[in-house]
């Protein structure tokens, strides 16, 4: 990437691409990963979108920092799109980049936000975290642990070309997933639960288009807890598709935003 914008919140250089013309489009990566995961999905929205891509902090081309929290990330995005001039974009994050872009859409006006495959419901995953803490703090095991946790996660995915090329491009630096998981590692799930609410808590009576897919079934509940948060909020699920339904068929994926968006 050969752009750079500072971070509003602390300075931090955050690197990103822009390519194509229309209605801007925001896609954010997941925890270890870059801009580089959307590849496939940039060649098909730019065809008639401007599609800005970037690295999060401490992440691909991007600068380290001293935070790695929902709060400093999503001030990350707000920076690149205003210095790319791209008012009201839309939104489309994925994973951790799903968590960031449902903070961010709270914070600005947005034309809508798309989370792929990231629950919101943090106090659940912190539990699920906890039972790998140990390992996630010992530096020799924690490349195998985080390479496991997505292995088991991949779904359909699961030793395809794509998931190799994911995989070779993954880069997982601990002291950055430890400073994004801090929250859910060293906070009560009560705790984790309010930091969840106020982050949501901008989406009160504004009217923001908002579709949440899934392809790991978040659970019977969470369709109803997430329209009770934002106010109109579609939660899909593709059956089987693993952590990453935007890349197993990204021809599909994209015609779902198309017509999201439409």
């Amino acid at each position: 990437m050969s752009n750079t914008a500072p971070s509003p919140l602390d300075g931090t250089p955050i690197s990103y691409d822009s390519q194509g013309d229309g209605s801007p489009v925001v896609l954010v990566h997941g925890i270890t990963e870059s801009s580089a995961s959307w590849s496939p999905v940039v060649d098909r929205l730019a065809t008639d979108h401007r599609v800005i891509t970037l690295d999060l902090r401490g992440h691909g081309a991007s600068d380290t920092a001293d935070r790695y929290d929902l709060g400093a990330m999503a001030a990350d995005v707000i920076g690149v799109a205003a210095a790319c001039g791209a008012d009201r974009p839309h939104l489309v994050g994925h994973s951790l980049g799903g968590a960031v872009v449902s903070a961010v859409g709270a914070a600005i006006p947005v034309a809508s936000v798309v989370n792929v495959d990231q629950s919101l419901q943090l106090g659940a995953f912190k539990a699920q975290l906890m039972e790998f803490e140990a390992q996630l703090r010992d530096a020799e095991v924690f490349p195998l642990v985080i390479g496991a946790m997505f292995e088991m996660m991949a779904g359909a995915l699961a030793g395809t070309p794509e998931f190799e090329r994911i995989t070779a491009e993954r880069r997982p630096d601990q002291r950055v997933v430890l400073g994004v998981w801090e929250m859910l590692l060293t906070m009560s799930e009560a705790d984790v639960n309010a930091v969840v609410e106020g982050a949501l808590a901008g989406y009160g009576g504004v009217a923001v288009p908002y579709l949440s897919l899934f392809g790991i079934d978040p659970g019977d509940d969470y369709a109803a807890w997430l329209a009770d948060h934002i106010d109109g909020a579609v939660t899909e699920v593709w059956p089987d598709q693993g952590h990453y339904p935007h890349l197993i068929d990204p021809d599909r994926f994209v015609d779902r935003l198309r017509s999201f968006w439409s």
